[in-house]
Formats: C-alpha cells, sequence, structure tokens
C-alpha cells in the first residue's frame, strides 16, 4: 500500500513491528521439530547415537510393521523431513501432515505404555496440529511468500492428510 497526493512522492506502507506471537511460535517450532528432525536422523542414518535404519527396521518388524524396511524408511524420512520443515517454517502444512501422521503411528504403537512413553508423540502431534492452522509466524521461510498457507481450510487439508495416510499404514502393517 502506499500513499500518495499531489506534489509528494509515493512511499511504501511500514511494516508492523514483529509480536511476541511470532517469537513464540518460532521457539514452538525450533524446539520440538529440532528434535523430531533429529530422531529421524538416527533412524535413517544412525546419527547423533542412533541405531540407524537397519535397528529401526528391526524394531518396526517387532512392532508388527510389515515390510518392515518400507516403514522403517517411511517413518524415518517423515520424521526427518516433516521435522526440518516445520523447524524452519517452509511448505508448513505439508510439513505438518508428516509430523502429525507419524506421531499419529507412534502413538498407536507406545498407546500401551505409560505416559511418559507416550507423552512425546501426544504433545508433538499436538503442535504440528496447530501449526497445521496457525501457520509458521513471521519468523520462517514461508512468512509473506506468495506459497504460504495457513488458515481453516488449509489446516483441514493437512489434518485430512495426516490421519488418512496414518490410518493406510496402520492398516497396510
Amino acid at each position: 500500500m502506499s500513499t500518495a497526493t499531489s506534489g509528494t512522492a509515493t512511499r511504501p506502507a511500514t511494516r508492523t513491528a514483529p509480536s511476541p506471537l511470532d517469537l513464540g511460535l518460532l521457539l514452538a517450532r525450533v524446539i520440538p521439530f529440532g528434535v523430531l528432525a533429529v530422531f529421524g536422523a538416527q533412524k535413517l542414518f544412525g546419527a547423533f547415537g542412533g541405531s540407524g535404519l537397519s535397528g529401526t527396521e528391526a524394531a518396526f518388524a517387532q512392532m508388527g510393521y510389515h515390510p518392515a524396511l518400507f516403514f522403517a524408511i517411511l517413518g524415518g524420512a517423515s520424521e526427518l523431513v516433516g521435522g526440518l520443515l516445520l523447524m524452519f517454517g517452509l511448505l508448513t502444512p505439508l510439513g505438518a501432515a508428516m509430523a502429525m501422521g507419524v506421531m499419529i503411528n507412534a502413538f498407536s504403537a507406545v498407546s500401551s505404555a505409560p505416559l511418559s512413553t507416550s507423552g512425546f508423540p501426544i504433545v508433538v502431534g499436538g503442535l504440528a496440529l496447530a501449526l497445521a492452522f496457525t501457520g509458521p509466524g513471521r519468523y520462517s521461510l514461508d512468512a509473506g511468500r506468495p506459497w504460504q498457507r495457513t488458515g481453516l481450510a488449509w489446516g483441514g487439508l493437512s489434518v485430512a492428510l495426516a490421519v488418512v495416510t496414518a490410518v493406510a499404514s496402520l492398516l497396510a502393517s
């Protein structure tokens, strides 16, 4: 938006200052989804002291996922890519769908365990759900870009994608 009157120059509208909400969304993205990305790297590559793909495959086989290698790659990649997308605030609805989908499966795998085990999937899945609707905030790679998508419709689409893919993987395993 610009203003112009007779005899004055056109000047661009000033941007409002970032809000505490933007900082809060940044922290809500970087910390938990950075941890999720690390878990994905552990599963896929053995990084950060993880068991790597062979260990992840064995764990998925023990949990009843077959073919175990396929689901190990799918789970690890969803954690790594979904975590990175949300951490950086890039393609947020897709990252949120990936994180929610893998957290639905993670919760399903440990639902009979105590809350100390099932708590992480609940919290991270809930944060991904919230970000699907709110968007990543100003401190993100999506902010102000033509591809930025937020709101009820995009949040609903993200949730639908997460649920459909999570249920499909649970039924297929």
